[in-house]
């Protein structure tokens, strides 16, 4: 059976959706609180065709995050532009579980060249691959970049729905060392001034990166920054060195709670690429281990 495709006429405003994703949570007219490992994964592609770079709301990013205002989107905003797709694929009814209070476990932005500010785009987002976890149900929310026909990048999250498995029982491997960290190549400041911009610029304005009183809802002690935010910065310093065509893979960790101080690690690689890391700056456990590879 071909997958069904709605196409959009403009973007889906988080003021719609924001609803939606809280309504999913209540214990009535709610997801399930747990989702079964052989729930149904909606086929239905939302797709979005001419999409134009708002440069002022790009500037705010980029201030943000570090990265570079120029004639080319930075890598990381693909992420962005497809934001609102991927929410409006995780708020729909027939999503196996909530937008809100899961978690963005992986991440991966697959660039085959690069892509000029003015270029207009179309968006298709789907979601596939439910699949069990030792921490709860993954799922990876794709999103395909097009300039007319051309695919020109791919970006996929993975979400983690935290609850019992039947691989929860499994051994866990090493836990990450808690000792004193090397020194850093650069330390990154955060607060939750600047993750409000970014949320702003970004559009991604979930509770638990807005407010103490609302993270605290979902079980963080704090405010935490967004992983996009994490991601985005470690690459600043070396975006401009990075190919056409190449591929950011990004794994999160714990979370970083507002404000503060995060050692930053960049080791080049072989081919051309880069890893990245982000660890606590006094207990050396990671937030953020990413690799820039090349496209072959």
């Amino acid at each position: 059976m071909m997958a069904k495709t709605v196409t959009l006429t403009e973007l889906p405003s988080p003021a719609t959706q924001y609803p939606k994703a809280v309504g999913a949570m209540l214990p009535v007219f709610g997801k399930p609180a747990r989702v079964a490992a052989d729930a149904v994964v909606p086929d239905t592609v939302y797709r979005l065709e001419d999409i134009r770079v708002d440069r002022d709301r790009l500037h705010d990013y980029c201030r943000a995050t570090g990265v570079q205002y120029g004639q080319d989107l930075p890598l990381t905003y693909l992420f962005v532009l497809q934001f609102p797709l991927a929410m409006e694929v995780m708020v729909a009814r027939d999503f196996p579980f909530g937008a809100v209070g899961s978690v963005h476990a992986e991440n991966r932005i697959e660039r085959f060249r690069q892509i000029g500010v003015d270029e207009p785009l179309t968006i298709a987002t789907h979601a596939e691959n439910l699949r069990e976890h030792r921490k709860g149900m993954l799922i990876d929310v794709i999103s395909e970049f097009y300039v007319g026909r051309e695919l020109v990048a791919v970006q996929t999250g993975t979400f983690l729905k935290q609850q019992r498995t039947s691989l929860s029982d499994e051994p866990r491997g090493p836990k990450p060392k808690e000792v004193a960290p090397p020194p850093p190549d650069r330390v990154l400041g955060v607060d939750l001034g600047l993750i409000r911009e970014y949320a702003a610029a970004s559009g991604d304005r979930n509770p638990i990166h807005m407010a103490n009183a609302s993270a605290k809802l979902f079980g963080f002690s704090k405010a935490i920054a967004h992983g996009m935010w994490s991601a985005a910065a470690a690459i600043a310093n070396v975006e401009a060195q990075l190919p056409g065509a190449v591929v950011y893979t990004v794994r999160f960790g714990k979370p970083v709670l507002l404000p503060a101080k995060v050692n930053l690690y960049t080791t080049g690689t072989e081919d051309g690429g880069f890893e990245v890391s982000i660890l606590n700056r006094r207990k050396g456990y990671p937030h953020l281990t990413g690799a820039l590879t090349p496209r072959a």
